[in-house]
């Protein structure tokens, strides 16, 4: 299975360089809250970087068969399917789907590695399980 993997949450420095990267790559715009990757401030202040770990509720949350996982283990969102009702966006247990109104879409990590590349502590990979 790929999936995006943090090697070392102790190195994350909150710089935000990963949420702009995948907001960028996906929406064309620099906003943090469009990204699929968060970094939160964990209990102790610390960063607390949260991503999909491809655990498959969002695919079970869509009752409209828009969320399968393909070859490669990876749950992803067929458009033409996705209604925009937000069923999986609620059942993501680490809060890291989007949904936006305008345009009309509904997102999730792909695990295509852009947040990776543009982390410079390097502490974001994608991996093969």
């Amino acid at each position: 299975m790929k999936k995006l993997k943090i090697t070392d949450k102790t190195q994350c420095k909150a710089c935000l360089a990963c949420e702009v990267a995948c907001s960028e790559a996906f929406y064309k715009v620099f906003n943090p809250e469009l990204s699929c990757i968060r970094i939160e401030a964990g209990n102790n202040g610390e960063p607390a970087p949260k991503l999909c770990v491809q655990c498959g509720k969002c695919e079970k949350a869509c009752t409209h068969g828009a969320i399968s996982k393909n070859a490669k283990g990876v749950y992803m969102i067929d458009q033409k399917k996705c209604v925009q009702c937000g069923d999986c966006v609620a059942a993501c247990p680490f809060h890291v789907m989007v949904k936006t109104v305008e345009p009309a879409k509904v997102s999730k990590c792909i695990a295509c590695g852009i947040c990776a590349k543009a982390c410079p502590m390097g502490i974001l990979e994608v991996v093969e399980d």
